[in-house]
């Protein structure tokens, strides 16, 4: 039933209680119970807003890989956090290889991903090389928790 549930949710989290229960085919308090205890074990981990940021004035989008030198613990958090404390940052991923983090942006256009890379990546001490890739399309994938069993039957 859970996984039911989350399939439905991840489909359209806007989804009434009520509405899930009628299609999982429980109480709608059955349906509230299971949701409150996927979100309180960590299962669930929020409900978000996503926003189109060509439409909010940052119509430009990149991948900035950066090398932090040296990688240390007590850069590495600081670092992470004046990153994500940006706003033309998206997501920063930590990575193995020989760059250290990937960054999602997204600016207005190239003279914002100049300032972007020269103001709050490349003046920073830690900072060793950011190597900028600009994206030119970008697809979002399907859900996580495959079909139903009986969906795919069918």
């Amino acid at each position: 039933m859970d996984l039911h549930l989350l399939r439905l949710l991840q489909n359209d989290a806007r989804t009434t209680y009520r509405d899930l229960a009628a299609q999982v085919g429980v109480a709608p308090s059955t349906c509230l119970d299971r949701v409150t205890r996927l979100r309180r074990s960590g299962v669930i981990l929020g409900h978000r807003l996503e926003l189109d940021p060509a439409k909010l004035g940052r119509g430009l989008q990149a991948l900035l890989s950066v090398q932090v030198r040296p990688h240390r613990r007590e850069l590495v958090g600081p670092f992470v956090e004046r990153i994500r404390a940006l706003p033309e940052s998206l997501t920063v991923f930590h990575l193995t290889g020989p760059d250290d983090y990937l960054v999602h942006v997204a600016v207005a256009d190239m003279a914002d991903l100049q300032r972007l890379v020269l103001d709050e990546f490349t003046s920073q001490r830690e900072v060793a090389r950011v190597e900028t890739r600009l994206i030119f399309q970008r697809w979002d994938c399907g859900p996580m928790l495959p079909p139903s069993p009986s969906a795919q039957s069918g």
